[in-house]
């Protein structure tokens, strides 16, 4: 068989995969903080015809012959870049204007209190706890009839209690969380940093009715209650990677660590002084959302690149075939 035969269909199938993925870049071009991907092809190992010689004293050097035998996928990268904000002005809208992801996740609040609920930070490092967590720049939430801040899939919005601002998680799902009285003006309205725990907008804070929330840069909560104070509802949590391109995509605009990921990074909360990283994460702009960063004149045009590779690979394919039906022919 010709070896360019083959050479043909590593390129029909790579080509393939690189349409795949324009594809699913377009798809997701309207996708709430969907980030595209790129491929990239490697050359496949190549057959020696002959082997190079170093020179001697009656002739040159010469260079050795070979021929390559296809190409292959080398890798699908991502780009992290930040997309457009775009403004809804609904305010359980947010967006991340530069790094950082939303900490999310599912599983039960152990023992309904403060004492144990959500997931403990050590050394920086998300784990423990009852609650399976997943990272996300979809900042499209919602609550429910408890109070609880959810993605639009369910999941429940991590972040720091604030003060004295003690969530109790009601287990009837028809009654409501309440949440302890904290006075966000007050010097002791800094965040827990032990432990991050599902976040709560119940629509009382004590006996006094929320009147409206705010989210701040830093995604401190604050609620305008009906007795004229202002409480303190909690922070919401953010992360960051080391390499997040090692990131592993769940769907539903989630993505998990992975072991060439590294561990989340959390930000320190409010009032933290010692372990202060604050600045190294984006600031939440409440009422906008991060739009995706694909770019559909980019994308276009490598599909036709991708298009035409397809084409000339298949023409391969196809010449091929007329070179053999010809040495077929020889024998008559």
């Amino acid at each position: 068989m010709l070896p360019s035969l083959y050479s043909g269909i590593s390129g029909l199938r790579a080509n393939q995969q690189k349409l795949n993925v324009i594809g699913n870049n377009i798809a997701n071009s309207s996708t709430t903080g969907f980030k595209s991907q790129s491929m990239n092809f490697q050359d496949m190992i190549s057959q020696n015809l002959s082997d190079p010689s170093a020179p001697s004293n009656s002739t040159g050097g010469v260079n050795g012959k070979q021929s390559g035998l296809g190409v292959k996928v080398a890798g699908i990268s991502t780009d992290f870049s930040t997309g457009s904000m775009a403004t809804t002005n609904r305010n359980l809208d947010f967006a991340i204007d530069g790094t950082g992801y939303f900490v999310v996740g599912t599983g039960t609040v152990a023992g309904q209190t403060s004492g144990g609920v959500g997931t403990t930070i050590t050394n920086g490092v998300l784990g423990g706890g009852n609650i399976d967590p997943s990272y996300t720049r979809d900042g499209s939430f919602f609550l429910d009839t408890q109070g609880n801040l959810l993605t639009v899939d369910g999941h429940r919005v991590m972040g720091y209690q604030v003060g004295n601002a003690t969530i109790n998680y009601a287990s009837d799902p028809s009654t409501q969380n309440t949440i302890g009285f904290q006075d966000a003006n007050a010097s002791s309205a800094n965040a827990v940093t032990s432990k991050l725990v599902p976040l709560s907008i119940p629509d009382y804070v004590g006996t006094a009715k929320v009147k409206a929330f705010s989210v701040g840069s830093d995604g401190y909560i604050t609620a305008q209650l009906s007795d004229g104070t202002t409480a303190a509802l909690g922070q919401i949590a953010m992360v960051s990677f080391q390499n997040e391109g090692g990131l592993v995509k769940e769907g539903g605009n989630l993505y998990s660590t992975s072991a060439n990921s590294g561990q989340p990074t959390v930000r320190s909360g409010k009032g933290d002084t010692t372990n202060d990283n604050s600045g190294s994460y984006g600031k939440i702009a409440q009422g906008m959302l991060e739009m995706s960063n694909v770019d559909l004149a980019q994308q276009f045009t490598d599909m036709i690149i991708a298009s035409r590779a397809f084409e000339a690979n298949g023409k391969i394919i196809t010449t091929d075939d007329d070179i053999l039906q010809t040495l077929i022919g020889l024998k008559r």
